[in-house]
């Protein structure tokens, strides 16, 4: 499964209002509304912020990936924001968080999630990509930077 299969251009804010990490959540979270594969968005949000007091997904870098399963959802879904403010995510390395990808999957498919994760955690150690993402003025270049980047660096047959 590719990150451009679950993440679309509606779940992509190339500019988060939120600086607080509970409300960065929930507005990224927001952008799955209406979306098929949503059960009950306030579940999903939920189970993301439970997940989240368990051990901060701020992972280092300036980027956090929250992330959870759920029966909330059917399958897996995403959203992706970035922010040019600083956003406290308690994230490991004691650093703000400027790149937030929320990743939400049925509570089944622990392989699909956990491989996405990596995935996920792989891109964003690439330094010239995580600076391309910071410098996307939108939603859409965003995407096409996920995409450029999976093709790149990915067998994706």
């Amino acid at each position: 499964m590719k990150i451009c299969d679950i993440l679309s251009v509606n779940h992509i804010k190339a500019e988060i209002e939120s600086t607080k990490k509970e409300d960065v959540i929930g507005e990224l979270i927001d952008l799955l509304a209406g979306e098929p594969e949503v059960k009950d968005l306030d579940e999903i949000k939920k189970s993301v912020l439970e997940r989240e007091k368990i051990m901060s997904t701020g992972v280092g870098k300036g980027f956090a990936v929250p992330h959870a399963k759920t029966s909330s959802v059917k399958g897996i879904i995403a959203s992706f924001g970035k922010s040019n403010k600083d956003i406290d995510f308690n994230a490991l390395d004691g650093e703000p968080v400027h790149l937030v990808f929320v990743l939400v999957g049925q509570d089944n498919l622990v392989g699909p999630h956990i491989k996405l994760l990596s995935r996920i955690s792989r891109m964003m150690n690439k330094d010239e990509f995580r600076e391309a993402l910071l410098n996307a003025k939108t939603s859409e270049e965003i995407y096409e930077i996920f995409n450029e980047e999976e093709k790149k660096y990915f067998d994706l047959t």
